[in-house]
């Protein structure tokens, strides 16, 4: 169930094209209705008046239902600090996964699937253990782009 709320939703999109070559993993299809979905992807900036509807979302998927929280604002609300903007949506929707970023690259989001489908594999059920926190590309990489002499 993807929830494309505002500029990580681009991403998210790339996430499903032919470069990152989602149906490696299975999920190639979006699905737009809650009761055909079991994950659900929230990507962009949630205002309060926007959170009653994700929540009824939510509500209205089947058990198991997995949530990955996309970017920066999604997360802790962003660089967004004002009366009208969630300062994350673990306030009213359990999170299993973190994908940091702002906007975060789809290889992120694709490493958050990954680790939804291995908790899957685990046995674990959806809001349970640790939360997993993915890393910008752009940390991981730092030491890989220096040259040496």
């Amino acid at each position: 169930m993807p929830m494309g709320i505002s500029c990580c939703a681009i991403e998210m999109m790339a996430f499903a094209g032919p470069r990152y070559d989602v149906a490696r993993f299975g999920s190639e299809a979006f699905r737009f209705s809650p009761r055909q979905s079991d994950l659900m992807i929230v990507a962009g900036t949630v205002t309060y008046k926007m959170a009653h509807v994700v929540r009824r979302i939510y509500d209205q998927m089947p058990d198991p239902k997995w949530v990955i929280a996309m970017g920066a604002c999604t997360s802790t609300g962003g660089m967004y600090r004002s009366y009208s903007v969630v300062q994350g949506i673990d306030l009213f929707v359990p999170v299993d996964v973190y994908v940091a970023g702002c906007p975060p690259r789809p290889d992120n989001l694709l490493k958050g699937l990954m680790d939804i489908q291995e908790k899957i594999t685990r046995g674990e059920k959806p809001g349970q253990r640790e939360k997993v926190y993915i890393r910008e590309t752009a940390e991981l990489d730092e030491g890989k782009n220096s040259r040496s002499a």
